[in-house]
């Protein structure tokens, strides 16, 4: 900052423009003698920081009878809040890791649709999201592409029969070929 000769005996700076507009880039407070808002012995408390309302819900999309994550703050997150939403009812979120934790079930007898999702802290701040829930979708069979028991019929009802059949038969002739006697070629007995 420029210092003006002028101004050390005490005069004002209303004379200068220049002047006037450096002390307002300054906060004023500086050539005025007065303490900036925050610093010690200023009457004006700092600013607060702003602080996050808000609350997430994973997964975003979600089958009826299936948990969700609630992850949500408040301005004081070391007392408990309400998640309120017609997809699980109304769940009491706790303090958790400097957050506000739960993990609800949606109603099985939950429609497909879009279901509001809404935050209430105790000083009466509120913020919301949206959940949808998703039809349950019943998993296709694969391919019918041969003896992979997958295709099913006829053929994938025989798999395991058969292959207990098949290996109580070896075990059959295993125990007949080790009873028989055994003749040794080349050798005559006589």
């Amino acid at each position: 900052m420029i210092v003006d000769p002028a101004l050390a005996d005490g005069s004002t700076l209303a004379g200068d423009p220049l002047l006037v507009g450096d002390a307002a880039l300054a906060g004023g407070s500086a050539l005025a003698g007065a303490p900036a808002p925050g610093e010690p012995g200023s009457s004006q408390p700092p600013p607060n920081p702003v602080v996050d309302v808000f609350v997430e819900v994973s997964p975003s999309t979600v089958q009826a009878g299936y948990l969700v994550g609630i992850k949500a703050s408040c301005r004081d997150n070391s007392i408990p809040a309400i998640v309120v939403s017609d997809a699980f009812g109304r769940v009491q979120v706790q303090p958790q890791r400097g957050l506000l934790t739960a993990s609800p079930m949606v109603r099985e007898r939950t429609r497909p649709g879009n279901y509001r999702v809404k935050l209430e802290c105790r000083d009466g701040e509120t913020a919301s999201t949206m959940l949808q829930v998703v039809k349950a979708v019943k998993p296709s069979r694969g391919p019918a592409t041969g003896f992979g028991g997958g295709a099913g019929g006829f053929t994938g009802g025989l798999l395991l029969p058969g292959g207990i059949a098949l290996t109580i038969a070896g075990l059959v002739v295993a125990v007949v070929a080790l009873r028989r006697p055994r003749t040794v070629r080349g050798s005559n007995r006589g």
